[in-house]
């Protein structure tokens, strides 16, 4: 560990294997490869931001060059090859960030300088981060060298250590050529108990709460653990010990109880307290994406409630935020969660598109007002999938009795009406429900939905039915189709719609393995072809051509008689 930096990120970096958190059984396995001489030609680490993949690559180069050996490595008295790796100054270890150098030409010199041997240590060492920046020719240019690299008169060799957060980027030939360690995420509270150590050593104060937040925020990274921790420390007041809610302002971390107050007055469709609520946190300066992603956080957890635990090892909820969240949770239909789950995906894809991001958050929450299903909303309940249900704000009292106080939650044990949508209303009327009926459209063979088509004016559906489907079976609700490559990728979805908004009934289009008919193009094209034959055989084409002996006949316009 680096006592001499400041930032703790630098200053509590692992120098030795004993130091390293969440990757012991990694470290062993490097550890047992290099302690019986059989470490590999190149190694790669892959993982999340802050993990330890430069951390281990020098431990590794430390452990293959130190000149105690790897049963004693140095960890305090540092020998001269061990303070040279740490330090990044050692002439045969040559650390090399791919991001900044990515060129053939690079790799090349990396090649050249490989094939003299090491000066002070046993091997030399190239250690490349972000390896994944290269480009293709870079990656081609080494890959002779990783697979047979140069050995030196010393006894030692050439390794490579290649780190990476995105490992798809790298092309297989190069992965297989390398001994592949994949880096976890630090579990929630091996990362708490290290923070809270290195807390107390630096004499902070700061109390659990407040660092399980800490841990929540960086998401299993040791080094994002310790650059809040760094924040906290710096901005913590000398008398009093930092908690939650001052932790929430440093980091700008919303309060989730406000959340989960907003999902109980986004059930009883109460859209006054809705914004309110909204707003509240907006002023907090939370960003619309990230309200969004706690949003489907929250939501996440109503739903699968039941099958968390609260074991001390997850930091996402407090007791309270956990009891809060099982009551909603019991009152809500899982049918209903899973539709504000898809909405909310599909409002994070939309949002760049409104220049004012908190005006659309207020209107995606208006409109999950709105998304309501066509059944009672009692106990555990079923929705429908089809039509959407407009809540009026009168259901307040059926469904759940909550205070305006974000703390209260109370259900009632009472028996919960049935609140009708649109729909319901407009069906109710026996004419008005005889009228929609004789509204559905009936179609009974290929020929009348292409007509259908063309009477609707849907001329793209119409084209790609009459020029790329081949008809295999046209049955009750159920189309059999064969296509060439032409088809539009978008077609069975449309007419899968189409169908249903011209029928009221769900269809199912299936792709077969038969040939089918021939399209009805083709088959006009055919008709036609056969017509010009029948012509060319005939008396006028033969005085034609007795008249313009070079003339072609490219086409023909059959004229219906009157």
């Amino acid at each position: 560990m680096n006592k001499n930096s400041k930032v703790l990120a630098l200053k509590y970096r692992p120098t030795i294997y004993e130091d390293l958190i969440g990757q012991e059984i990694i470290a062993e396995t490097i550890y047992n490869s290099i302690k019986h001489d059989r470490s590999p030609n190149a190694y790669l680490f892959t993982g999340i931001r802050g993990v330890g993949k430069t951390t281990i690559a020098r431990i590794v180069a430390k452990s293959l060059n130190c000149l105690k050996g790897i049963e004693q490595l140095c960890s305090k008295n540092l020998c001269e090859n061990c303070e040279a790796i740490s330090n990044s100054n050692h002439i045969d270890v040559l650390e090399m960030d791919a991001a900044s150098k990515t060129g053939v030409d690079d790799v090349r010199d990396l090649i050249e300088f490989s094939r003299y041997g090491p000066t002070t240590a046993k091997y030399k060492i190239f250690i490349i981060d972000e390896v994944h920046m290269l480009s293709k020719q870079a990656f081609n240019a080494l890959l002779k060298t990783l697979e047979e690299p140069p050995q030196y008169k010393n006894g030692g060799g050439l390794k490579f250590i290649f780190a990476t957060t995105e490992i798809k980027k790298i092309p297989v030939t190069v992965v297989s050529r390398c001994q592949r360690f994949d880096l976890s995420r630090v579990n929630s509270e091996k990362l708490f108990k290290f923070i809270k150590e290195v807390k107390n050593k630096e004499n902070g104060k700061i109390n659990d709460d407040a660092l399980k937040l800490i841990v929540k925020i960086s998401e299993g990274s040791v080094r994002d653990a310790l650059s809040l921790l760094d924040r906290a420390l710096l901005n913590e007041n000398e008398k009093l010990e930092l908690d939650l809610k001052g932790a929430q302002k440093i980091f700008g971390y919303f309060d989730k109880s406000y959340l989960i107050s907003l999902f109980r007055f986004l059930f009883l469709g109460d859209e006054k307290e809705v914004i309110k609520t909204y707003r509240l946190i907006y002023n907090q300066g939370v960003e619309p994406k990230i309200f969004l992603n706690d949003f489907l956080e929250v939501l996440y957890y109503i739903k699968n409630i039941s099958s968390i635990k609260q074991d001390g090892s997850n930091f996402s909820l407090n007791d309270k935020e956990f009891k809060d969240i099982e009551l909603i949770s019991n009152q809500v239909s899982p049918d209903l969660l899973l539709l504000f789950w898809q909405f909310t995906i599909k409002t994070l894809d939309e949002l760049d598109i409104v220049l004012n991001q908190n005006l659309s958050m207020e209107m995606f929450l208006i409109r999950l007002l709105y998304i309501k299903k066509d059944k009672n909303i009692d106990g555990k309940k079923n929705f429908d999938s089809g039509d959407e249900e407009y809540i009026s704000n009168t259901s307040e009292n059926e469904f759940l009795n909550i205070s305006k106080d974000e703390n209260s939650l109370e259900v009632k044990n009472k028996p919960i009406s049935q609140i009708k949508n649109f729909t319901q209303e407009e069906t109710s009327n026996p004419e008005k429900k005889i009228e929609a009926e004789n509204k559905k459209i009936e179609i009974k063979t290929f020929e009348e939905l292409i007509n259908i088509c063309n009477k609707k004016k849907e001329l793209k559906l119409k084209y790609e039915l009459e020029t790329n489907v081949r008809l295999v079976s046209f049955t009750d609700k159920r189309i059999n189709i064969s296509f060439n490559e032409n088809l539009d990728k978008d077609f069975v979805k449309e007419l899968s719609q189409k169908l249903y908004e011209w029928t009221n009934q769900r269809w199912i289009i299936a792709f077969s393995k038969e040939n089918g008919q021939i399209s009805k193009k083709q088959k006009k094209d055919n008709e036609k072809l056969k017509i010009i034959e029948d012509f060319k055989r005939g008396d006028i084409y033969k005085k034609v051509l007795e008249t313009f002996p070079d003339a072609e006949m490219i086409d023909l316009k059959l004229k219906e008689d009157d």
